[in-house]
């Protein structure tokens, strides 16, 4: 199966390393010609320059791009180019109408679009281990199995158009509630003149362990704060998740102080920090 990938940040370098490694990836393109020529040199793939010849030459084409106007700007430059039987996968985490919208334009072409965020961060992309909730028909979704499974440890299908995204929706706002919970209570074990790292130590082999907690809890109490993920980006996913949630009639209480809080810390600078930069707002010496 020929593959290629469209957006090579943070997360996409990684996940196109691993499309690579398993002899999917056909070829790469990205806005920032340097960063696309020097991955495409690296893994010995093609580097296209427009996105329109990617996908004539691809069976399915991978998108990761930062936000819900990217992709729908990219899946209608796609629509002029691509071949029908062709399988989309988009990996954005946008809203759950751009995902519908998305798949409706592709559907004129004969060509099938999924929705199909993902979770597990840099690490996850990196280490081909990340897990993917996927919208869309189940069809398209085995035929691209095989370039998905190169860079995921776990893909489930959601149900149709736009369930991935609302998946994925859960997935952030259950996030910002565990960055609520870890920097707050170790900001408290900082206050209590614990030793921190007992404290991540101990709890993380009980109840209320957790992934941030035993990788981000060490990092974020010494003031080190490196991407993982961008608070910036998560900003934008919770406003997804509370213009969704505000549809519904759902509550919006952990979303709305979360945005509050990044607000801040965006307007304090710190907004391409990791979305553990929340431990500046909680502790007593947070080095602000």
């Amino acid at each position: 199966m020929k593959a290629g990938m469209i957006g090579l940040g943070a997360m996409g370098i990684g996940m196109a390393r691993n499309i690579a490694k398993a002899r999917h990836l056909t070829g790469v393109y990205n806005r920032t010609p340097a960063k696309m020529h020097s991955l495409a040199d690296e893994l010995q793939v093609t580097a296209f320059s427009q996105p329109e010849e990617l996908a004539a030459n691809v069976d399915t084409v991978l998108l990761c791009v930062s936000a819900d106007r990217d992709v729908l700007a990219i899946v209608a430059r796609l629509a002029t180019a691509i071949k029908p039987g062709s399988v989309v996968v988009d990996m954005s985490t946008v809203s759950r109408d751009t995902a519908k919208l998305a798949a409706a334009m592709l559907a004129e072409k004969h060509v099938d679009f999924l929705d199909a965020p993902v979770s597990g961060g840099v690490e996850g992309a990196k280490n081909g281990t990340l897990a993917m909730m996927v919208g869309g028909n189940a069809a398209a979704l085995e035929k691209a199995r095989p370039v998905l499974e190169a860079m995921t440890g776990c893909i489930v299908h959601m149900g149709a158009s736009g369930s991935g995204q609302a998946s994925k929706a859960v997935n952030q706002i259950m996030a910002a509630g565990i960055n609520q919970a870890v920097t707050e209570a170790l900001a408290f074990a900082q206050a209590q003149q614990l030793p921190i790292d007992k404290v991540i130590k101990v709890i993380s082999g009980g109840a209320a362990g957790n992934w941030f907690l035993q990788h981000r809890g060490p990092t974020m109490t010494k003031g080190i704060f490196a991407p993982g993920f961008k608070l910036a980006l998560h900003h934008k996913d919770l406003k997804i998740c509370q213009h969704m949630a505000k549809q519904s009639g759902a509550s919006t209480t952990l979303i709305d102080m979360t945005i509050a809080d990044y607000q801040q810390l965006m307007t304090d600078g710190y907004g391409n920090e990791d979305i553990s930069t929340l431990y500046r707002l909680k502790a007593i010496d947070p080095k602000r």
